[in-house]
């Protein structure tokens, strides 16, 4: 064997062992924490008490509200992505920017903004007569105002892949605007519709803050797996409904891959650009829905804003910045917040590398289909589970004093290693998607000069690939510091982070500190994320250039 087969085959190993110990490991725990539930262990007492009346109900509380939130999040990430790619707004990019603002804030943020507009002391509360925002109701809410981005990520992406053949056909025909709309547009987004849905579903499914904030006696199976882990110390229990919240979200999965599958290309070799005319109803309509649904993005953001610096809200609205003296709440005062920025900046670069290292051997070293498929597999998996049930699988798996990496626990490297694992799939299909634009002939050539394989990923295949290992890391860092849910288990006396924090001080009732350590957050991220558009904006020139010449 010679030494570059030696290095890809070392490297494979290294990459199973990751999967082994960050998904396969911890998900086995888990399935063995969840059959010693109840007294005699048995499988048959588990599924027992699987059916137990409360269960059910927060089972059946979960899909509906998921359901429900990805119905309205996806109407509405449709008709803003609409309005980006298909009408002539003015102030596109501000509009671009509004519509991915509550990424960069923990999904708790919305949820507190809806406590301060529609709580009983809230801004708003005088308008809303009977009607309460504590249920399910502000669990919607609060999850279509966080999970909205990424619908429109997915769909923006979607409607920009449009063959203009299509619609000059249809305006020779004399098609209407809505005719074309429903025959040419909706089926070529079909997919980027499902994708949407589904992953709004799975957050949704997934979210611990916002049922907790404004939840109020309203079960879901995220806050029966906290409540049983935290509340009551039955971890057994916890085990069995984390291991049931795996259905629905690998449901989803497995039906998202079936409609990828099913999609047909949007874009041939023959395809040409579509042209955007004026249209005066259509462009007056995009402005005004787009303006009312980024204004209520905005509006969460500068609602918790306010707040933070609000003497004592809402009697008190003089300035003052004593919630933002967090050493005096209970929550781990500034040293969570660094600890998240040190959690994020780990979880960036180590995520980056290692998902293009992956990434890398799959797609340009070709190993064996079993290995292929296999890593494949492990890749897309970390989707379908949600946060929750891999936190408390880490908690099986890492504080069995039997593990050789029981040490890990309660340590910055298992808050590392379960956030890359939580947020694995989506950078790794980022990854291969600009590998796989990369012509083959690259490894063709270097394998007839007798180039080592590392060689072109180092000279070539990285270098061309640098925007898109920049916008993986910046996706790992903004994602690092809003998780709650993969974390809320696993951090210790010296790794409190501030995203739990959030959570903690709201739990304690210290509501405008919450607000004030979510702001932080956000801003910590909106300048990464400013200064990483710079510094891709001067790459992908530096890139042009090169290409140029």
């Amino acid at each position: 064997m010679n030494a570059e087969k030696f290095i890809q085959r070392l490297c494979l190993v290294l990459v199973t062992l990751y999967f082994g110990v960050s998904l396969a490991g911890p998900l086995t725990a888990l399935v063995v924490s969840s059959l010693q539930s109840g007294d005699d262990g048995s499988a048959a007492n588990l599924a027992g008490r699987l059916t137990d009346p409360r269960l059910v109900r927060a089972a059946g509380n979960s899909l509906w509200v998921g359901a429900l939130t990805s119905a309205i999040t996806t109407a509405l990430a449709l008709f803003y992505a609409y309005g980006l790619t298909r009408a002539r707004l003015p102030l596109k990019g501000i509009f671009a920017a509004a519509g991915q603002i509550p990424l960069l804030a923990p999904s708790l943020l919305s949820a507190l903004a809806l406590v301060y507009l529609f709580g009983v002391q809230g801004l708003l509360r005088p308008w809303m007569g009977e009607a309460s925002i504590m249920g399910w109701q502000g669990i919607v809410i609060a999850n279509v105002i966080a999970t909205f981005p990424h619908a429109l990520l997915v769909l923006r992406t979607a409607l920009s892949a449009s063959d203009g053949r299509l619609y000059e056909a249809g305006e020779l025909m004399g098609r209407s605007g809505r005719s074309m709309f429903l025959a040419v547009t909706l089926p070529g987004v079909r997919h980027g519709l499902v994708s949407a849905a589904l992953i709004v579903f799975m957050l949704t499914i997934a979210d611990i803050g916002a049922p907790k904030v404004v939840g109020g006696s309203f079960d879901v199976l995220a806050l029966e797996i906290y409540e049983q882990v935290l509340g009551q110390q039955d971890f057994a229990m916890g085990a069995a409904v984390a291991l049931a919240m795996l259905a629905p979200t690998a449901l989803a999965m497995g039906i998202e891959r079936w409609a990828a599958s099913r999609q047909s290309a949007a874009l041939s070799a023959r395809s040409t650009p579509l042209v955007l005319k004026p249209h005066l109803a259509r462009d007056t309509a995009m402005l005004t829905g787009c303006s009312i649904i980024a204004a209520g993005l905005v509006g969460v953001i500068a609602v918790c804003q306010f707040a933070s610096v609000a003497a004592f809200w809402p009697y008190d609205v003089s300035f003052t910045t004593k919630h933002y003296d967090f050493n005096r709440f209970d929550g781990g005062g500034w040293q969570a917040l660094g600890n998240s920025v040190q959690l994020a900046v780990f979880t960036a670069i180590g995520g980056a590398l290692l998902v293009f290292a992956n990434a890398y051997l799959l797609e340009k070293t070709k190993p064996h289909r079993v290995v292929r498929g296999a890593l494949s597999g492990f890749s897309l998996l970390s989707a379908a589970v949600p946060g929750l049930s891999l936190g408390l699988a880490y908690v099986f798996f890492f504080n069995n004093p039997a593990n050789l990496l029981n040490g890990l626990y309660g340590t910055m490297a298992i808050l590392v290693l379960a956030t890359i694992t939580h947020f694995y799939t989506v950078a790794h299909l980022s990854a291969t998607s600009a590998l796989k634009a990369l012509d083959p002939e690259f490894e063709t050539a270097a394998a007839a000069m007798g180039r080592p394989f590392w060689m072109v990923a180092a000279r070539v295949s990285f270098p061309i690939s640098t925007p898109a290992l920049i916008e993986t890391a910046l996706y790992f860092f903004v994602n690092a510091m809003t998780t709650v849910s993969v974390v809320v288990f696993l951090y210790g006396p010296h790794t409190k982070l501030a995203s739990v924090a959030v959570l903690n001080m709201d739990d304690a009732g210290d509501v405008a500190p919450a607000a004030a350590m979510g702001m932080m957050i956000f801003y910590i991220n909106l300048a990464v994320r400013i200064a990483g558009e710079t510094v891709l904006t001067r790459v992908r020139a530096s890139t042009t250039r090169g290409k140029v010449s």
